[in-house]
């Protein structure tokens, strides 16, 4: 497969799981923001913190308040990675791959794009409500749901897979630092129902509430941490997030398990066992923020080294024969 193909199916898969994501913390957000005491402004700066673009942000709408937040994370098309940015970045790569994938897979894609694009023209973030959110993530995973059912799961869905993977684990790691170091509004609402309520927030934010109750039943922040970092089975949990990635990668370089071959390989094989091997009263001990923050700049270095190995662009080695002969 030729690496400008590998990076299109990549990217693609992960724009749209960027803006499920992206769906799912601003319908969240919006209904605990009605729960929350104090002003419900204050609860929409934390979403911006999850992107990291807070200095963006504040540069171009200033206050964030509810319709600045929703304009700046759903319709602004100079932000990158809103959800009209990313559902246009997904289309233009499914476009200049259009023969790798399959007809239900662009239709749908551009069902999506379309739909968002009229969205952007005829509704302003007032408009905006808990079923337009929805739509959003049920698109998206049906979008997934279409991927597994009619694309072959060879090389091709392998880059997906491995791009979905890494987007996934890298937004629950930030959902769950945000929370943990920014979201609550006053330190005196720890172990308050009120924190209770941010927690759960989280859980649902990740599509977890209902898988985490049936494992623990009562929500404690150390539970919580345990269940999106290190299960091994809910699929947005980090661990499981890193160890899917891991069998991608090896499926598409044909690597046997538990070696490496090339540098993503060794970097992803390095994350998986730190995660394997640490247990959550380490991470609690050494902080969570800490962790977290440390596991972010690993997955980046990750991607990196995907990046290195299989899409950047190489000059072929100069052979003899391109040499030109000397005058005499």
């Amino acid at each position: 497969m030729l690496s400008r193909v590998a990076d299109s199916l990549y990217w693609m898969s992960r724009y749209v799981e960027r803006v499920e994501n992206l769906a799912r913390f601003v319908d969240v957000n919006w209904h605990m923001a009605l729960d929350v005491p104090g002003n419900p402004s204050d609860q929409w700066q934390p979403l911006v913190a999850v992107t990291g673009e807070i200095k963006r942000f504040e540069a171009d709408y200033g206050r964030a308040d509810r319709d600045n937040v929703i304009r700046f994370l759903v319709f602004d098309p100079g932000y990158p990675n809103s959800i009209i940015s990313c559902l246009r970045s997904a289309r233009e790569n499914a476009l200049t791959v259009r023969q790798f994938i399959t007809l239900e897979m662009f239709e749908q894609l551009n069902k999506m794009y379309l739909a968002m694009r009229e969205a952007v023209a005829t509704r302003s973030p007032e408009d905006l409500n808990h079923e337009f959110f929805t739509d959003i993530i049920a698109d998206c995973q049906l979008f997934t749901g279409i991927t597994d059912a009619t694309m072959s799961h060879e090389e091709g869905w392998n880059f997906m897979h491995l791009g979905r993977m890494m987007e996934r684990a890298d937004k629950t790691t930030r959902l769950l630092d945000v929370k943990y170091f920014i979201l609550l509004p006053s330190v005196s609402y720890v172990g308050t129902p009120y924190d209770d309520l941010l927690w759960a927030a989280v859980l649902r934010s990740a599509s977890a509430f209902e898988m985490y109750r049936k494992r623990y039943h009562r929500i404690t922040p150390e539970r919580v941490a345990n269940f999106l970092v290190f299960d091994r089975y809910f699929p947005r949990a980090v661990r499981h997030c890193v160890v899917m990635a891991d069998r991608a990668l090896h499926a598409i370089s044909d690597t046997p398990p538990g070696t490496f071959r090339n540098l993503a390989e060794k970097r992803l094989g390095r994350l998986k066992a730190e995660l394997d091997f640490t247990e959550l009263e380490e991470v609690m001990d050494t902080g969570l923020h800490q962790f977290l923050d440390q596991f972010q700049e690993s997955l980046n270095e990750v991607g990196d080294a995907i990046f290195q190995t299989f899409f950047a662009l190489r000059p072929l080695p100069e052979s003899n024969s391109d040499k030109e002969t000397p005058l005499q």
